[in-house]
């Protein structure tokens, strides 16, 4: 399984336009590969270098396995959405980090079931899906604030 964005390559810096020093637009992304037996895929953004814990910027679960892309500034119609970092909110929140350059993983899963969840946070999405994973597949984005 793949994911890819034509907006940066693995494990170099996001253009400014994805970050709160632009216009905060989630990049697009591409899908492919996904295991013939995926029922949902999951993606889950997120910031390992946060000062305190891990911050989540962006979850998408419940998508339609046949989701080949996600396209600049929107979502996906089949998804659902779950918690991020900042509190009452399910929308892709851009990376601005405070110090330092971080890293910001984008993780596709593709699962072999639905999720009954409503809203989760990625602490309960993760232990949902952690037995319904066929595949997994990470794009690395870096940024640091100007």
């Amino acid at each position: 399984m793949k994911i890819i964005s034509s907006a940066f390559e693995n494990n170099t810096a996001l253009p400014s336009k994805y970050t709160c020093e632009g216009e905060g637009f989630n990049p697009p992304l591409s899908f492919s590969e996904i295991p013939e037996l995926t029922k949902s895929l999951v993606l889950i953004v997120d910031d390992p270098d946060a000062p305190i814990q891990t911050f989540v910027h962006w979850i998408l679960y419940n998508m339609d396995p046949k989701t080949n892309e996600i396209k600049e500034n929107s979502i996906v119609q089949s998804a659902l959405r779950g918690k991020t970092s900042i509190e009452n909110n399910l929308n892709y929140f851009a990376p601005c980090p405070p110090s330092g350059t971080h890293r910001y993983f984008f993780r596709l899963y593709a699962l072999d079931t639905m999720l009954d969840l409503e809203n989760p946070d990625a602490i309960e999405l993760e232990e949902k899906m952690k037995e319904h994973i066929l595949d997994k597949a990470e794009l690395i984005g870096l940024y640091s604030k100007k």
